[in-house]
């Protein structure tokens, strides 16, 4: 069945883009001392974290292909239509990563500022020039193109086979998806973690964690997994997907469970050590958002953490659709939440302000987020016709 936008929809993600800019505009009358850092901080978190999504459905399809698992095929072009967001948010991270680049970092990477790495300079940082070997602009702009690259370049192999499977068939594509889908996940196993280290964790340039790029892919899956989720419950309203089943949805609510604990064991291991350690080059990263963000940063774990747990324990709520809305809403706040205290805390400090032009920017880059993911869903049939595993699919009950 094909998928059409419908006006409702184009309405929708049109009034979150023009709130978002209206809020943004407004906001930006505020912005005070810090207006060039907050703009830039800001673009750094709403282009990590939708990007984030979008490469976290690429790694769930992969790891699908790679498992050859059969459910999932009756979901499969959701999880796509989620992974399609990927082009523009890679144009994104490259556009507010190169306006930071630009002005040396604009005080969110200090390690790109020149004066840290100079001896003679009395801005000099001997930590931070003790790490200039790998945290050096253009050494991180291989990286990064690397990275993106990438992730593109599978991403696009992935939705062509895709496509092509449906007209020719058999099990050539399938196997082939297999191979590649493995050879993804050797790939994302270094680059989600190296990504991680050079986008969010050089913000804090005298911090280092071994769990820190775990910590964040738990928190990137989780997130996929809730807008793979929340898509497909809107298409079955819309009577789109009949070959999606409350055993699929439940599947989907188990991922959302589990990734949620995942996050939380890698949140609670990685304060846990440091913070009983007390050793003080890991516990300042703790101590800037414990001292200035305090009810932030907690009350963002306990969302992320306890909504999951107390709501969705039972089988009955993994498959009710108000639930998993409600609480994968909330989910989605609180992921985005994590981002943002990531990012602001050590590159702002106690200066950062959270207000209506931080509403306005994720209000924009959300309206488009939505849009692009509506339509590239409208470009191939919501259900997979030659898939081999498709009978097996429509069958899944547990």
């Amino acid at each position: 069945m094909e998928f059409k936008i419908s006006n409702k929809a184009k309405l929708v993600t049109l009034s979150l883009i023009v709130v978002g800019v209206l809020f943004t505009a407004i906001g930006a009358f505020s912005l005070g001392d810090h207006a060039l850092q907050r703009v830039l901080a800001n673009g750094l978190i709403n282009s990590l974290f939708f990007f984030s999504i979008g490469l976290g459905a690429l790694f769930f399809l992969a790891l699908q292909y790679a498992t050859e698992t059969a459910w999932y095929v009756s979901v499969k072009r959701i999880i796509e239509g989620v992974a399609s967001f990927l082009p523009i948010g890679i144009l994104m991270i490259i556009v507010v990563l190169g306006l930071i680049t630009l002005t040396d970092g604009a005080h969110i990477y200090l390690w790109m500022d020149p004066s840290v790495t100079d001896p003679t300079d009395p801005h000099y940082d001997a930590i931070i020039d003790g790490k200039s070997a790998f945290l050096n602009k253009p050494f991180f702009w291989i990286r990064t193109l690397v990275y993106l690259g990438c992730y593109y370049i599978f991403y696009l192999g992935f939705r062509k086979r895709s496509l092509e499977e449906d007209r020719v068939g058999g099990t050539d594509i399938h196997f082939t998806n297999y191979k590649k889908g493995a050879l993804f996940l050797v790939f994302f196993a270094v680059f989600s973690s190296t990504q991680t280290w050079d986008w969010i964790m050089s913000i804090d340039a005298h911090w280092y964690s071994t769990l820190f790029g775990w910590y964040v892919f738990a928190g990137m899956w989780c997130s996929a997994m809730v807008v793979i989720i929340l898509l497909t419950l809107y298409l079955k309203r819309l009577g789109y997907l009949p070959k999606v089943n409350d055993s699929h949805i439940h599947d989907i609510g188990k991922w959302i469970f589990a990734t949620s604990f995942l996050w939380s064991y890698l949140w609670f291991s990685q304060f846990m050590l440091i913070w009983y350690a007390n050793m003080p080059e890991e516990v300042t990263y703790y101590i800037a958002r414990i001292e200035d963000y305090q009810v932030l940063y907690f009350g963002m774990f306990m969302i992320n953490f306890i909504f999951p747990m107390l709501i969705l324990m039972s089988r009955d709520a993994k498959r009710h659709a108000g639930i998993l809305t409600f609480v994968g809403l909330v989910i989605l706040a609180g992921h985005w939440m994590d981002f943002y205290l990531m990012v602001v805390v050590g590159s702002m400090g106690p200066t950062s302000h959270f207000g209506i032009f931080e509403v306005g920017m994720a209000l924009v880059v959300l309206g488009v987020f939505i849009r692009i993911i509506l339509v590239n869903l409208s470009k191939a049939p919501l259900s997979p016709v030659n898939h081999p595993y498709l009978d097996e699919s429509i069958h899944h009950e547990i």
